[in-house]
C-alpha cells in the first residue's frame, strides 16, 4: 500500500488532479472487493468440513442485487477486519444452478451461511451492521456459555431479549439446543449455571428454560406453553417495540395479535404522539391481561400496511393484526382512551368486530392486482414509454398470432371449396 501511495504521488506530477483521485480511490477500493470471492458450483466439492461460508446469491439482471453490491464488499471487509472465520462470496444463481439448488435459493438477493453440513438462510434488513451480526450469530457456538454473574449482565445488557438454559444437561438441553439450530438465524441462545442469575430469579425446578425481558423474564412450562419451539416463537420479542417490516413478518410465527399505532413520520403532529403513548401505556397497563394473545408496537410509515389491507391507510392509526392469517381490524373510530382500546380488544376477542382482509383465494388474487398496480404506477409516471412497450409489444405478437392463424384457416377452407379443375374432370372421365 505504501509503494501504491508513492507511486501515485510521482503520478501527480504528470496527471491532473481528478485522474489521480480516480487511481486513488480505485487503489484503496481494490482491497476491499479482494475480501469477496466469486463462486460456482465447484464448491460443492472443494468446501472442506470447518469452512463457514456467507454467501449472497445474485441474478445478472436483478437492480436490487447491483444496488447492494457495495453493502455486501462492506460486510465482507468488516468481518475480515474483526477477524471472523467467515468466509465470503457471491454466487450468479442463474448460471451456478447446483449451487443455487442446494440453498433453495428462489428469489434474489439470497443471503445464506453454510456451516458444518446446515444452511442458514438471512431474512432480516439488507444492511452491512445486519448482514455482519448474522454472521457473528451463526457462525458462532449455538450456545453461549455465560460463566460469571458479570458476563451474565454484559449479555443483559446488549440483548432485549435473551433465551437462557439453566442446569445440568438433560432431554430438555437436547430440545433447547435443537430449537436454537433452527432459531439462530434471528437470535443468540444462551446457558449459565443458578449462581449467575440475577438476584431475586425464582425458579421452580431445574433443569428450566427462561426468557429475561421487558425488565422481568418467565420460565416454559411444557404442561401450559405447549413445544419449546412454538414459545420460544412467541417469547422472542418485547411485549412494546418499534417495528419495522421484518420484524413485523416474523411476527407472522408468533401465533399472537399485534396492536400496532401506525405513525407519519413526516408529521410528528399531537395526534402522532398521542397515538403512540397510548398503545405504549395500554401494552404496559394490561401486560398481564394480554400478553400471552397480543404484541404491541408503533411502525413509522404504512407501506407495508397498504399492502395488507389494500388501500391507503389514514395516519395516524391504531389497528390489530391477525399476521397468521393475514387479516386486520380497525376500531370503528380512533381511540382516544385506554377504555377505548380495551372495548375495541374485547370486542375483536368476542367476535363482535369482524376481520377484514385474509389469506383466501380472492384476496389473494385480489392483493395480486394490488401489487401490480404498486408497482407499475411509478413507472407510468416516469417512464410510460418503456411500460407502453413492455405492455404492447407481447400484446402485438399475440394479435399478430392470432391474424396469422386466421388466415392460414382461411387458406384452407378456400381450398376445400375450390372446384374441381377440367384434367381432374377428364381423368375422371377417362376411367369411366
Amino acid at each position: 500500500m505504501v509503494q501504491t501511495f508513492l507511486s501515485l504521488n510521482l503520478l501527480n506530477m504528470a496527471l491532473p488532479l481528478p485522474f489521480t483521485a480516480v487511481l486513488l480511490l480505485c487503489a484503496f477500493a481494490a482491497p476491499i472487493r479482494a475480501y469477496v470471492e466469486e463462486l460456482d458450483d465447484s464448491l460443492l466439492e472443494t468446501r472442506q468440513p470447518d469452512d463457514i461460508w456467507l454467501i449472497k446469491f445474485y441474478a445478472p439482471w436483478c437492480r436490487l442485487c447491483m444496488e447492494m453490491d457495495a453493502t455486501w464488499h462492506l460486510a465482507a471487509s468488516e468481518l475480515k477486519s474483526a477477524g471472523s472465520p467467515v468466509n465470503v462470496g457471491k454466487c450468479d444463481a442463474v448460471a451456478n444452478k447446483g449451487l443455487a439448488k442446494a440453498f433453495k435459493v428462489h428469489s434474489y438477493p439470497a443471503i445464506c451461511m453454510w456451516k458444518n453440513d446446515v444452511k442458514y438462510i438471512h431474512s432480516g434488513p439488507r444492511t452491512s451492521d445486519a448482514i455482519v451480526e448474522f454472521a457473528h450469530r451463526v457462525s458462532g457456538p449455538l450456545i453461549r456459555p455465560l460463566t460469571s454473574a458479570q458476563l451474565f449482565q454484559h449479555a443483559l445488557q446488549r440483548h432485549d431479549v435473551m433465551f437462557v438454559y439453566v442446569g445440568a444437561s438433560s432431554p430438555l438441553k437436547g430440545v433447547y439446543s435443537s430449537v436454537a439450530e433452527k432459531m439462530i438465524v434471528s437470535m443468540y441462545f444462551f446457558s449459565a449455571g443458578r449462581d449467575v442469575l440475577p438476584e431475586g430469579t425464582s425458579l421452580p425446578a431445574l433443569p428450566a428454560v427462561v426468557v429475561f425481558k421487558d425488565g422481568g423474564y418467565l420460565s416454559y412450562n411444557e404442561t401450559s406453553d405447549g413445544s419449546l419451539m412454538a414459545w420460544v416463537k412467541r417469547e422472542r420479542f418485547q411485549n412494546y417495540a418499534r417495528i419495522d417490516n421484518y420484524m413485523l413478518y416474523h411476527m407472522g410465527d408468533s401465533e399472537k395479535l399485534v396492536l400496532l399505532a401506525v405513525l407519519d413520520d413526516a408529521h410528528k403532529s399531537p395526534q402522532n404522539l398521542r397515538s403512540k403513548s397510548l398503545v405504549q401505556k395500554f401494552s404496559q397497563d394490561y401486560k398481564d391481561v394480554y400478553s400471552r394473545k397480543v404484541h404491541f408496537g408503533f411502525m413509522v410509515g404504512a407501506d407495508y400496511i397498504n399492502g395488507l389491507i389494500m388501500g391507503e391507510l389514514s395516519l395516524p392509526a391504531v389497528l390489530l393484526l391477525n399476521l397468521s392469517t393475514d387479516s386486520y381490524f380497525l376500531p370503528p373510530e380512533r381511540p382516544e382512551t385506554e377504555r377505548h382500546l380495551l372495548d375495541f380488544m374485547e370486542q375483536v376477542l368476542n367476535g363482535s368486530i369482524q376481520a377484514s382482509g385474509g389469506s383466501g383465494v380472492t384476496q389473494r388474487l385480489r392483493r395480486l392486482v394490488y401489487d401490480i398496480k404498486v408497482t407499475l404506477s411509478p413507472l407510468l409516471t416516469e417512464a410510460p414509454v418503456l411500460i407502453f412497450f413492455l405492455m404492447g409489444f407481447p400484446l402485438a405478437i399475440l394479435i399478430a398470432a392470432c391474424y396469422l392463424c386466421r388466415k392460414n384457416r382461411r387458406g384452407d377452407e378456400d381450398e376445400d371449396q375450390r372446384p374441381v379443375s377440367s384434367w381432374g374432370q377428364n381423368a375422371h372421365q377417362k376411367s369411366d
